[in-house]
C-alpha cells in the first residue's frame, strides 16, 4: 500500500468537500468550495513503486455555491451533486465526437438550505438528499420529483444512507440522533408506492450508579458543537450492517466520553451491535468497500460470522482507520494526513484506490497492490436474507444492552459499570514519514471485555412516547455563519506547507494510540 498527499491545484487552494469515484472509468469527481466539480484521470504509482497521482481532465461548473457533496449513480450515467443554499443538480454523461462531457439533466428543487449529503437507490432510479433544513427527501429521479419528505430531525441532517436491499433508509443528525427508516408501501388505484416509516430513533445510553434505583442516560451521539458539518454514514455493500459516525459514549456516568462509531446488524437496527472506539478526534464519515474478499484464516476472535471479508474506512477530523471483519485490530491507521478536518470517503469501483478529501484544499490517494486487501468475490449470491433472522455477529458481550423501542420512538439504553474496568494510556509520538509513500502495518488490540451482569428485561416498562422524544431532543442554535470555517485561511496552510513541503506526505501511524481501542459487541 501506497499514498500520499498529492500537493496540486484541486480548487483553488479552497476545502475540498466531497469526492467520489465513478463506476465505469475509475475518474475521480472532486467537489469544493470554489463552486465547481472537477474530474481527475487517476495513474497509478505501482510500477514506479511511487504514490499514486492525479491528471486534471475537466470541469463542471453551474452551481453558484459550495459543493458539500456529489456521488455518481451505480450504473455511472448520471452524477448528482449537492450545494449550499438547497442546490441539488443531475448531471448526465452525454457521448460528443470529442469524447465524453457531463451535461446537466435536472435541478431538483425543494431544499430551502444547503444540502449536506446524499446517496443513490441500489437501481438509480430514486435519490435520498439531507439539508440544512432538517429534513430529508426522497427523489425519483426520471420525474425531477419529490416522492417524500422526511421531516423527523430537530437540527441539520449531515448524513444519509440507503439500503442496498431497499428495504431501510437511514439519516443522522447534529439533534443527536440517527433515525432508521423502513420502506411500507402502500397501494394506490393498484400501484404500489414507495412509502418510508420511521420505525428505530436511537439516541442515548444509560449507566446505573453504584444506587440501582437511580441511572444517568448519555447521548450516543455528538451534539452540534462537533466541528464538522459532515456525518457520513454508510451500508455494507451486502446490506448486512450499518456503520455510523460521530458517536460519543460512556463507559460510566463518571468516565469521559469516547469518541467511536457504532456497527448496527441488520438483524436489530434498534441498538449498535458493536462500538469501535478510542479515536482521539470524533469520527466524521466512514465507507464500506464496495468488494468482498476471500477468508484469510478461520479467526473465533472476530466479532461477524460472516463467509467472506468486508473493508470499511472510517475517517476521524485527522486521520484514517481501515478495518475488515476478520480481525479486531484495525489493518491500517494513516496519521498526519492533513492540516484541516478531513471532510470525505471514496473507495473506486476495483478497490485499487482509497481517497480522501479535506478542508485544508488537497486530498490523499492511497494504492492498494493486486490482492492485498485480499482475493475478491462476487456478492451476488451472498446478499443477506430480506428475513433477516440470522445475525452476522458471532460475539456476545454485555457491557453495553439496550433497549429498543419502534413506530418512532425513543431508543434508550442500560448500560452497567465492569468491575473495575480501566483504560490503559500508552503514548508514544514517534510519526514515521516515508517519502511520500505508506508502508502499512497492522496494529494489534487486545480486546478488554468484563463480564457484567443480565439484564432482567420488564416488558411491561419499555414505552416511551413522540412526545419524550420531543423534550429529549436538545434546542440547538448552530450560526449558519460557522460555515465559513470551512473556508480554511490559505495564508495558514501555504506557510506550513512551505516549512514542511519536503514532509507532506502521508505518515502512517504504527505505534500504539493514545488510549487503546477496546471494541465492545452487544449480543442481540
Amino acid at each position: 500500500m501506497k499514498g500520499g498527499t498529492l500537493q496540486i491545484n484541486w480548487h483553488d487552494t479552497k476545502p475540498v468537500l466531497t469526492l467520489d469515484f465513478h463506476p465505469i472509468s475509475g475518474l475521480l469527481a472532486t467537489g469544493g468550495a470554489d463552486y465547481d466539480i472537477k474530474i481527475w484521470l487517476i495513474n497509478s504509482g505501482e510500477k514506479q513503486k511511487k504514490i499514486p497521482t492525479a491528471s486534471y481532465q475537466n470541469s463542471l461548473s453551474y452551481h453558484g455555491s459550495a459543493v458539500n457533496i456529489l456521488r455518481f449513480s451505480p450504473c455511472g450515467e448520471q452524477l448528482a451533486s449537492g450545494a449550499d443554499g438547497g442546490e441539488l443538480i443531475i448531471w448526465k454523461l452525454h457521448t460528443t465526437e470529442t469524447g465524453q462531457a457531463w451535461k446537466v439533466l435536472k435541478n431538483l428543487s425543494f431544499h430551502r438550505k444547503d444540502v449536506l449529503d446524499l446517496q443513490w437507490s441500489t437501481d438509480g432510479a430514486f435519490l435520498l438528499s439531507g439539508s440544512v433544513d432538517n429534513s430529508c427527501i426522497i427523489w425519483d429521479v426520471n420525474k425531477g420529483s419529490v416522492l417524500q419528505i422526511l421531516d423527523a430531525h430537530f437540527h441539520y441532517v449531515q448524513g444519509v444512507a440507503w439500503d442496498p436491499l431497499s428495504k431501510y433508509v437511514a439519516s443522522i443528525s447534529s439533534d443527536r440522533t440517527c433515525r432508521i427508516y423502513a420502506n411500507r408501501p402502500t397501494k394506490s388505484k393498484g400501484v404500489e408506492k414507495m412509502n418510508y416509516v420511521c420505525q428505530h430513533v436511537i439516541t442515548k445510553a444509560g449507566q446505573h450508579s453504584t444506587d440501582d434505583s437511580k441511572s444517568a442516560k448519555n447521548h450516543l451521539f455528538h451534539d452540534e458543537t462537533l466541528p464538522s458539518f459532515f456525518r457520513r454514514l454508510a451500508w455494507s455493500p451486502d446490506g448486512s450492517f450499518l456503520l455510523v459516525p460521530a458517536g460519543s459514549y460512556k463507559i460510566s456516568s463518571t468516565s469521559e466520553s469516547i469518541n467511536s462509531a457504532y456497527l448496527f446488524s441488520r438483524k436489530d437496527l434498534s441498538r449498535p451491535a458493536l462500538q469501535l472506539p478510542g479515536a482521539s478526534k470524533p469520527v466524521v464519515a466512514v465507507r464500506f468497500c464496495p468488494l468482498a474478499f476471500n477468508l484469510r484464516e478461520s479467526n473465533s476472535a472476530g466479532f461477524f460470522k460472516l463467509p467472506y471479508r468486508l473493508v470499511f474506512a472510517i475517517a476521524t477530523l485527522n486521520s484514517l482507520y481501515i478495518y475488515d471483519t476478520e480481525s479486531v485490530p484495525p489493518i491500517a491507521i494513516l496519521a498526519g494526513l492533513h492540516y484541516a478536518a478531513i471532510t470525505d470517503i471514496a473507495w473506486s469501483k476495483n478497490a485499487r484506490y482509497l481517497a480522501l478529501s479535506s478542508q485544508d484544499g488537497y486530498c490523499t490517494l492511497v494504492e492498494f497492490e493486486n490482492d492485498e486487501l485480499g482475493m475478491p468475490i462476487s456478492l451476488s449470491g451472498n446478499k443477506v436474507s430480506k428475513d433477516e433472522n440470522k445475525s452476522p455477529l458471532l460475539t456476545k458481550s454485555e457491557d453495553m444492552i439496550i433497549e429498543a423501542s419502534t413506530n418512532d420512538k425513543l431508543v434508550t439504553a442500560e448500560t452497567k459499570e465492569a468491575d473495575k474496568r480501566k483504560t490503559e494510556a500508552e503514548t508514544k509520538d514517534n510519526k514515521t514519514a516515508i517519502n511520500g509513500s505508506i508502508a502499512a502495518e497492522s496494529r494489534l488490540i487486545e480486546p478488554e471485555r468484563n463480564e457484567a451482569e443480565s439484564r432482567k428485561a420488564e416488558d411491561g416498562k419499555r414505552t416511551t412516547n413522540d412526545s419524550s422524544d420531543t423534550a429529549e431532543s436538545r434546542p440547538m442554535d448552530l450560526d449558519r455563519n460557522e460555515v465559513d470555517n470551512r473556508k480554511i485561511e490559505t495564508e495558514k496552510i501555504q506557510g506550513k506547507q512551505a516549512q514542511s513541503a519536503s514532509s507532506r506526505s502521508t505518515a502512517i501511524q504504527n505505534k500504539p494510540a493514545k488510549r487503546r481501542i477496546t471494541p465492545m459487541a452487544i449480543d442481540p
